[in-house]
């Protein structure tokens, strides 16, 4: 609730708050002349200190985006907004996200348009909800669902922080997703699915419920192992198509006149992709003919998708409430900024004498 006497300021999450001049509040990108990157928060009074000098953010705060500015003692640095990509890579977290390029393959690959019915497990940090909020729009809907609610904070925090407030095609639950989504979703009214989370096949009949024929559900796991029992329960389930599997990889190329070359560093294996259709009610899939190999798992296959097993290190309470508590500042110093510019562009304004 708004306190009284406080103007209100609608979130802007759109086209305005990534064009026009920089201003207070806003996450800009500062670029060395060798080429490294610095994220910082605009604001009034505030400078950006290396052991190179400074740079006060008087500097920057109103020139547009492509400005080249220079600091105390000389050195330049190139400004711009910082892409998605750039903030994904930046942005406080508690749990590892989901790379721009996975991200960017669940969007295309799960089909997920403007308007669609989006459900998520799995927040982590926000970077994948991020990108599902530009899919969806304004007008769309995602629901996601996480089970620790230092996750659920500091994905909020980065997402509000991204969007410039509250998106409005945004909730959150806390708790277990297969118990959850049954009971905040109608069946067969979700368009899409998107799992990152330890055991999605556990989620099978659950994801059946709710999912629309034809919808598509995508799940984002770490080992070999979990793709394999994931893509084995959706085959024993029936109510879906023939699952496929994937990773991506990308390599960056050195460009420099004439030596053109792969770079000596990509980013190589980070998760598999999995995706299947849900059938209609009563349909039965097609069984693609396939030699005989094992589909029984052992205890020791089991075991191998532990948390420990897959490298999964447990995040301290201390990091979470640290995590959060950045991410949450850095919305609280935006919204401020916000306030107090939307006060100053208004205080002319009143009945004339």
């Amino acid at each position: 609730m708004n306190n009284p006497g406080t103007p209100e300021t609608p979130a802007a999450h759109g086209a305005d708050m990534r064009r026009g001049p920089l201003r207070p509040g806003e996450r800009v990108q500062l670029t060395d002349e060798k080429g490294r990157r610095n994220t910082i928060t605009l604001t009034e009074g505030g400078a950006f200190h290396t052991h190179r000098g400074y740079l006060p953010h008087e500097a920057v705060i109103g020139v547009p985006e492509g400005t080249i500015v220079t600091n105390t003692t000389g050195h330049q640095y190139q400004v711009l907004r910082p892409l998605l990509s750039d903030f994904v890579l930046s942005m406080p977290r508690g749990a590892a996200v989901v790379y721009p390029k996975d991200a960017g393959q669940i969007v295309t690959m799960a089909d997920i348009y403007p308007g669609a019915r989006v459900v998520e497990a799995g927040v982590g940090s926000g970077a994948l909800s991020i990108s599902l909020l530009r899919a969806v729009g304004d007008n769309g809907s995602l629901h996601s669902y996480e089970r620790r609610e230092e996750f659920a904070d500091i994905a909020r925090g980065n997402v509000e922080t991204f969007f410039g407030g509250p998106h409005p095609a945004w909730n959150i639950t806390l708790g277990d997703f297969q118990d959850e989504v049954v009971r905040t979703q109608e069946p067969g009214s979700v368009d899409r699915v998107v799992l990152d989370m330890l055991a999605p096949w556990e989620c099978t009949d659950a994801v059946a419920t709710v999912l629309a024929p034809g919808g598509v559900w995508i799940s984002y796991v770490a080992t070999v192992t979990q793709l394999s029992r994931t893509a084995e329960a959706i085959r024993a389930d029936g109510r879906f198509t023939e699952p496929e599997g994937w990773e991506s990889m990308v390599r960056g190329w050195h460009l420099e006149g004439l030596a053109v070359r792969p770079d000596h560093r990509m980013v190589a294996h980070t998760g598999f992709l999995l995706s299947a259709r849900r059938l209609a009610e009563g349909a039965t899939g097609l069984v693609a003919k396939r030699r005989a190999s094992k589909t029984d798992f052992s205890q020791e296959d089991l075991n191998a998708w532990t948390p420990a097993a897959v490298g999964e290190r447990e995040v301290s309470d201390k990091k979470l409430r640290r995590a959060a508590k950045d991410a949450s500042s850095t919305v609280q110093r935006g919204a401020l900024a916000k306030a107090e510019r939307f006060q100053e562009e208004h205080s002319d304004d009143g009945p004339q004498g």
